[in-house]
């Protein structure tokens, strides 16, 4: 079940539009990405490296470079600790690489998902204070790890942490009192009293804030800082941090440096996956290149892919990106038998009805539980957890929708979990494999859903006839690039629209292009890369099967389709034209 909905934010789009130089559609567009006012716009539109926000600004920044640069003064032996995701990975780059080169006495070290967990844990202070390490630095952690950080301190070593998630915090009486940490500084935008203007950085972007300031203070040069800005733009993405304000900044100057990147490891990385770097896009980074990088943290260890970026040498920069390259493919390969038997437990077991479906998978590696959430979640339109079975109990990830916060959710029946965590978007928790069942039921019975609530909801940006989309127009949507999360890519919406001929593509025959007849008789290219054959099936029961035999024949049939779309420009043997991709159809 979909809903096609409208956004209907209110501007005027033709003063905007004169004003910025634009299409009244772009100015829309911008409008219903929430930009408002002319100073947000211009920065929207033209924002670069000047508008990026002073490092000085976040909280204990200058007290870490202090800490820092004497501590690689004094020549005492600091250790970097990271964590196994693509952002994790990316940090723990960014700070080895720079205190390197600021002549650091450093070493680092990535957890192990299955082993250790995530961030830091008390065997890893303990491993770190045997091998004589005066100093921790965090990245992408350790905003969270009071206990460990307290035992660190007990140990007599310096703690410094940078990172962005959440400070943890009790609730007492309705107000939130935020933990206390022993760390020596923290750099994180969290923090309630860090004045730093933009809270949504990731973990490689306050990383390589830090790095700005680490180089400044010891007079190396600026340029050589900011070519971490492809790190933490390829981070930025990864992590699906909102690409707006300053991180839209950070990820269309970091594709400028990835088009012509000096890091060995990255390009390789970039050409094994069959691209040229001057063609990635933020679509690359978060679907092509970062699961490569993820997937080393998943299946094997994610310090691959840091030796990756550490590279000096082509061949060897080829052989660990191939071998990168084949571990997301097997982790492909397993997700999707994964989502096979997902979708099969769901089915055999009844659990369709459900509005929160609890899928306990036994032999499914935990590593990718959220990626198969995930696309349970986009099948069902409901919120998922996908459970297995680990050395100690049950483990899962959760994913939810928009309306339903899993956390809180969850709070409410934490008499079943041995532990958890998460936000309302998405969760972690393990338990006793005799409680699988009983959360089950007890997170429906207290879903709070209604059936509404589970209807899909198409938000479309303009209801534009394609009959008004020109290849300048497709030209001028650059300006709304880089496109992720918060800043999705424009949909339009078109009705009846005639079926002039249909053929089926693809060797898989997994493609349908169309020919359709606008209000104003004029011939379109179409392009549909989803379930061929359901679209096929609608259109029999809908027109008959005839009808459509016709259509494939480029005969006259009765077939009009509604469809919400995306405009691109088609270059096929040097022919320039119009094509537009259906997104949905009724």
């Amino acid at each position: 079940m979909e809903k096609w909905m409208v956004m209907a934010k209110r501007a005027d789009f033709i003063e905007i539009g004169k004003k910025f130089g634009i299409d009244k559609v772009t100015a829309r567009i911008i409008r219903n990405r929430d930009v408002i006012g002319d100073n947000d716009i211009n920065m929207y539109i033209n924002g670069g490296i000047d508008d990026l926000y002073d490092p000085k600004l976040l909280k204990d920044s200058d007290k870490l470079i202090d800490i820092l640069t004497e501590k690689i003064k004094q020549k005492k032996k600091i250790r970097i600790i990271g964590d196994y995701d693509i952002d994790g990975v990316m940090s723990t780059y960014i700070l080895l690489k720079a205190l390197k080169r600021a002549g650091a006495d450093v070493s680092c070290m990535i957890p192990d998902r299955i082993k250790d967990g995530y961030g830091l844990n008390v065997e890893l202070i303990n491993k770190a204070y045997d091998d004589k390490i005066d100093t921790i630095i965090t990245c992408d952690n350790g905003i969270a790890a009071i206990d460990e950080i307290a035992h660190a301190k007990d140990l007599g070593m310096t703690m410094l942490v940078t990172d962005h998630h959440a400070v943890p915090y009790n609730e007492e009486s309705g107000e939130r009192i935020y933990i206390k940490s022993r760390a020596d500084a923290i750099v994180n935008p969290h923090q309630a009293d860090c004045d730093y203007p933009y809270k949504e950085l990731c973990g490689a972007a306050v990383a390589w804030k830090v790095v700005i300031l680490l180089y400044e203070r010891l007079g190396i040069s600026n340029e050589e800082a900011f070519e971490f800005i492809e790190n933490a733009a390829f981070a930025t993405v990864g992590d699906v941090m909102p690409l707006t304000g300053e991180n839209r900044i950070i990820v269309k100057e970091g594709l400028k440096r990835i088009h012509h990147t000096k890091n060995i490891g990255m390009k390789a990385l970039i050409l094994q996956c069959g691209l040229e770097p001057e063609n990635v896009e933020s679509y690359h980074f978060g679907f092509v290149l970062g699961p490569c990088i993820n997937a080393t943290g998943r299946l094997d260890t994610a310090r691959r892919a840091l030796k990756l970026l550490c590279s000096g040498s082509e061949g060897e920069a080829a052989l660990i990106a191939s071998g990168l390259v084949a571990l997301n493919d097997e982790r492909k390969e397993m997700t999707r038998q994964g989502f096979e038997l997902a979708i099969s437990t769901i089915e055999e077991n009844g659990y369709s009805d459900d509005k929160v479906l609890v899928i306990y998978l036994p032999d499914v590696h935990e590593s990718i539980a959220g990626i198969i959430a995930g696309r349970i979640r986009e099948k069902y339109n409901r919120p998922v957890f996908v459970l297995t079975k680990g050395e100690d109990g049950v483990k899962g990830s959760g994913r939810s929708i928009e309306c339903y916060s899993m956390y809180e959710k969850m709070c409410e029946c934490k008499d079943l979990f041995s532990k958890f965590g998460g936000h309302p978007m998405a969760a972690g928790l393990s338990l006793p494999e005799e409680n699988v069942e009983e959360f089950r039921i007890r997170i429906n019975d207290n879903s709070g859903l209604s059936d509404e609530d589970l209807v899909r909801k198409i938000m479309i940006d303009v209801p534009m006839p394609v009959d008004y989309v020109t290849m300048e127009l497709i030209n001028e949507f650059s300006i709304l690039e880089p496109y992720g999360k918060d800043n999705s890519k424009p949909v339009f919406a078109d009705r009846n629209l005639s079926v002039s001929r249909m053929w089926i593509l693809g060797k898989n025959r997994n493609v349908l292009k169309l020919s359709l007849k606008s209000s104003q008789d004029l011939v379109y290219q179409a392009i549909y890369f989803g379930d061929v054959e359901t679209f096929i099936k609608y259109m029999q029961e809908n027109y008959g099967e005839s009808m459509v035999k016709n259509a494939f024949e480029g005969k006259t049939n009765n077939i009009v389709l509604s469809i919400v779309y995306s405009p691109k420009i088609n270059i096929f043997r040097e022919t320039v034209s119009l094509q537009f991709e259906i997104l949905y159809y009724k």
